[in-house]
């Protein structure tokens, strides 16, 4: 067997007794032992070991991604008793992806070399596909860049997208693939046989970066970015995405299409979202102003027909209980809490969604995986207090089944309620955002972490389960967090607002919810530290400088620091497109860049700083870091700490590095922010906005 996936017999006993109630009934006696006590900060930091949990076509095994000794396994069930079948791990450092069933007992998965807990898993790495039973690997595809194994010599380079095909279980998949024929690059659509490895050609896409909507093994409908070379918007990090707008094409036959529709412009940004058996195609549109609807497109005409659009939100995800197999009868929301919108209450699996979330109230209930007649098929339910359950739902026996739950070992029911809110900032701008509070506070005057998410574009902070908040507020904070401009989720219009705004907008949002929180009384002004990661670890560092009075102490993590070292020294800027995002994003000069670059500015940081970074890091390397702690020391106020963890990326993932750093970053919020009121430092007056009261 190759070298990156081998068989892990050993594996067996381990992973047999991690299923078992023996071990449950343990893990949970564990947690709730001693209740007066402290949950552990190992509790927190332990990895959350079974996910990705997947059902075969035929409802006999149930597929998953378990996580153990740094690499991820993949554990395949019986459904029958929900045994351990066969159990194979990845090489070390290898993460899942990807992971489908492309027959009855065949299992095709994705997997990437992890880059971090912040970093984003590309599936350029490699697939292979395996049986139910651990038997018949297949290598399929290897490495960024290089063809598939089997392909014909005429293809010199290339890479391939998994393309959604349902009603397909029969071990072959569909694929789009770029490659280049003679110093030009193409599309292509083929089909691959798992079990050999094999690709046959079937069409060439009308241009290159299509979304293509197939039925079987014949495409229907290609939405293609109008001007030639353009990516699809959905590239984040992207500076060359199209606002130009895009065409449908029809496919007629072997490398024929028909243009069929045009949508011009802002107001013409068009995504599939799937196929149902009943003919349909889902698609969001969105207009560069307002939130995404979500409708069809007509098979002949390229027509969309809006079913469901919310003024303030995007939809979060689809309801349907045959994953994207059967009708979409409605959408689940997130502008604050998870908001429910059935917008097709005639279709008998509304009925039966409904008696579901009636089971489980405070609780959101989402359909994951279904088998291919749609009679058996996976839910999971969480909530801001519990990490998650998961249930196998059998239609005939009309009978809910707990196969597992998430995370057991740290008990709901002491766990923090997250709370949404909303708030309007100086200019105007009406932002989202959650607010934990301690459980059994009174949530009046505590001491709080203003705890900022990355990105800044293209990234969400939700009310589910988010195991750093719990942490945090486990140990008596009040956790605040904004869906800032730029943030995900609420139309593109409001995350285009990133651009340009690092250093003001967006730090304008962060700060005037903070004094929100002190408004309204939760939060005590004289205690409150700010802390975030990747572009959260920059806010950390840059809203002292804006507000030198609001904050106590900072502490930053794998953090961008230096828009200059950002655009050299990041694998964003190693692209052609990446660079041209960055110049959008940080300022396309040098004066521009260093405006916002939290490095010149330390001298206007008087707070006790804290640094954390991965030796490793890609997107934001521990040249960042070194930077700013550099800078804080020249301005005469060194950091407290600094880390630098050796075999980390952006985000450390090992239990131990992230046992160090949440240690080190408790006792650090406790010496300045504690239980008891501190005297706040001393800061001399600077030349920069104050916050005002939203």
């Amino acid at each position: 067997m190759p070298e990156r996936f081998m068989r892990a017999s050993r594996c067996f006993a381990t992973l047999a007794l991690a299923l078992t109630p023996s071990w449950a009934a343990h893990a949970q006696a564990t947690a709730t032992q001693a209740p007066a006590t402290q949950i552990p900060i190992e509790h927190f930091v332990r990895a959350d070991s079974l996910s990705g949990l997947v059902i075969s076509p035929t409802g006999e095994y149930v597929a998953m991604t378990v996580e153990r000794d740094d690499a991820d396994a993949l554990v395949v069930l019986r459904t029958s008793d929900m045994k351990p079948v066969s159990a194979n791990n990845l090489a070390k450092g290898d993460r899942f992806v990807r992971l489908q069933w492309s027959g009855p007992d065949r299992i095709l998965f994705s997997a990437a070399r992890s880059k971090g807990r912040y970093a984003e898993q590309d599936d350029l790495e490699h697939w292979a596909a395996i049986n139910a039973d651990g038997s018949e690997f297949k290598r399929i595809w290897v490495g960024r860049g290089n063809e598939l194994a089997t392909v014909t010599s005429t293809i010199k380079s290339g890479y391939f997208n998994l393309l959604d095909a349902p009603g397909r279980d029969d071990g072959k998949v569909l694929v789009s693939q770029y490659v280049q024929r003679n110093d030009k690059w193409t599309e292509e659509i083929g089909e691959i046989d798992t079990f050999e490895g094999k690709l046959r050609p079937i069409t060439r896409a009308p241009r290159l970066h299509c979304e293509v909507a197939l039925k079987l093994d014949q495409p229907v409908l290609a939405v293609c970015p109008m001007k030639e070379g353009a990516r699809r918007r959905k590239d984040k990090t992207d500076g060359k995405h199209d606002d130009g707008g895009e065409q449908v094409y029809r496919y007629v036959g072997p490398n024929e299409w028909s243009l069929v529709a045009t949508y011009t412009g802002a107001a013409g940004r068009i995504a599939l979202q799937g196929w149902s058996d009943e003919g349909h195609i889902y698609a969001t549109h969105g207009d560069g102003r307002s939130t995404h609807a979500f409708g069809t497109l007509d098979p002949q005409t390229g027509a969309f027909t809006k079913l469901f659009q919310d003024p303030v939100s995007d939809p979060a995800y689809f309801l349907s209980t045959n994953d994207k197999r059967g009708t979409v009868i409605g959408a689940i929301t997130e502008a604050g809490l998870p908001k429910i919108e059935v917008f097709d209450g005639e279709h008998p699996d509304a009925a039966l969604y409904a008696s579901l979330a009636n089971l489980f109230p405070r609780r959101l209930v989402t359909p994951r995986s279904a088998t291919r007649d749609g009679r058996r098929f996976l839910f999971h339910v969480g909530s801001d207090q519990s990490p998650g359950e998961l249930y196998l739902y059998d239609r005939d026996k009309s009978l809910a089944s707990l196969l597992m739950r998430h995370r057991e070992w740290l008990p709901a029911d002491r766990m923090a309620r997250t709370r949404a809110f909303t708030s309007t900032t100086r200019d105007g701008v009406k932002v989202h955002g959650y607010l934990t509070l301690p459980h059994g506070s009174d949530g009046k005057r505590l001491p709080m972490i203003v705890s900022v998410h990355g990105g800044p574009m293209g990234v969400r902070d939700r009310w589910m389960f988010d195991t750093e908040t719990q942490l945090l507020a486990s140990r008596g904070y009040a956790v605040l967090r904004v869906n800032f401009r730029g943030s995900d989720g609420y139309g593109e219009a409001f995350e285009d607002q990133a651009y340009g705004q690092w250093g003001s907008g967006i730090l304008h949002d962060i700060i005037d919810a903070t004094q929100w929180a002190i408004d309204k009384g939760h939060a005590d002004k004289d205690r409150i530290c700010i802390y975030g990661g990747s572009f959260g670890g920059y806010a950390a560092m840059m809203a002292p400088t804006l507000a030198p009075d609001l904050y106590r102490c900072a502490f930053g993590y794998v953090g961008l620091y230096d828009a200059e070292i950002h655009m050299k020294k990041s694998d964003t800027a190693q692209t052609d497109e990446g660079r041209a995002y960055l110049q959008r994003a940080l300022g396309d000069t040098p004066e521009a860049r260093a405006a916002i670059s939290p490095t010149k500015r330390a001298h206007l940081i008087r707070i006790p700083v804290y640094l954390a970074a991965g030796a490793d890091d890609e997107r934001c390397p521990p040249e960042h870091t070194i930077a700013m702690q550099k800078a804080l020391t020249t301005a005469g106020n060194p950091p407290k700490g600094v880390i630098i963890q050796k075999g980390e990326g952006h985000g450390f993932e090992k239990p131990e590095n992230n046992l160090r750093l949440y240690t080190e970053m408790l006792a650090f919020f406790e010496r300045h922010i504690g239980r008891q009121p501190s005297t706040p430092p001393s800061a001399p007056p600077v030349a920069a906005p104050s916050a005002t009261a939203p």
